[in-house]
């Protein structure tokens, strides 16, 4: 039996030395590497995917707080006695126009004023039950009494379509303008079509003055016209809000008490006048 074992050693022995095991561990260490790395990549990527939909998720959360902050903001006209209705843009013309989905459903009717967050869009062209056309500010042939927000200078903004901006041509010929200042309208009759300063846009370029007659710049509208999503309709001023018609009253009354203060006074000082001049009449 021993002289088995000790066979059964020297085969072991022999065969390790003629088969070696290091290249099979090599070889396997090379497959479990690969194998590791590998993993290692796809867990790198797994989490480089995940921080992507996390961003993702954040930046749609961010822009939806974003939008939310902007509806929420009360816009120019609205907080100053106004009545208005809210309406999406819904189609685009080639005309300069702009449909919105709201009409005279909801007492929109031509000639009314419209405006977004940014600043003017137009004015109400046309209306169906539900929806109406709008006529951009830039677009061909409209025209959109204006003044300088600092100085108050009054002009006439139109529009220049080929280019998206806005000429303003002041009254003025001496008018001082430079580029930066702000421009709103003026107001019309009635607030038709337009309600006053509702911010237009800003002064970019003032132009050469062609003739003495006017002072004529460019302006770059606020309001994104490519880009219209929710917009604002003024339907009227509102109607509770008459605070004109109370203070009108009551001047009338200080006025009468006024006079007959007056009244009572001159009264008084004839009295006196009869009092002293009494005794008088008795001493001749």
């Amino acid at each position: 039996m021993p002289v088995l074992l000790a066979l059964a050693a020297v085969a072991l022995i022999a065969a390790d030395t003629v088969i070696p095991l290091d290249p099979l561990r090599a070889f396997g260490s090379a497959v479990y590497g690969g194998l590791e790395d590998a993993a290692s990549s796809s867990v790198r990527w797994a989490s480089g995917a995940g921080r992507l939909e996390d961003l993702e998720r954040e930046n749609t959360r961010l822009r939806a707080e974003l939008l939310a902050a902007r509806r929420a903001t009360p816009p120019p006209a609205e907080g100053n006695g106004y009545q208005v209705v809210s309406a999406h843009a819904v189609g685009f013309g080639r005309d300069g126009t702009v449909t919105i989905d709201a009409g005279a459903d909801a007492g929109v009717t031509p000639d009314m004023t419209v405006f977004d967050a940014d600043g003017l869009v137009g004015r109400v062209l046309r209306t169906g039950p539900g929806t109406a056309t709008v006529q951009l500010a830039t677009a061909s042939g409209a025209s959109v009494g204006a003044r300088l927000e600092g100085s108050r200078e009054v002009g006439l903004v139109t529009g220049v379509p080929e280019h998206g901006l806005l000429r303003l041509g002041l009254l003025n010929p001496s008018a001082d303008v430079k580029p930066g200042d702000r421009v709103v309208t003026l107001g019309s009759r009635d607030l038709r079509p337009f309600v006053p300063d509702v911010p237009i846009g800003t002064v970019v370029t003032v132009e050469p003055a062609a003739d003495a007659l006017t002072r004529t710049a460019l302006v770059r509208p606020f309001a994104r016209f490519t880009a219209l999503e929710n917009v604002t309709v003024v339907l009227g001023p509102l109607p509770d809000a008459p605070a004109v018609t109370d203070t009108s009253t009551k001047e009338p009354e200080k006025k009468s008490e006024k006079t007959n203060k007056s009244k009572k006074s001159k009264k008084k000082k004839k009295a006196k006048k009869k009092d002293t001049s009494g005794p008088t009449e008795g001493a001749r």
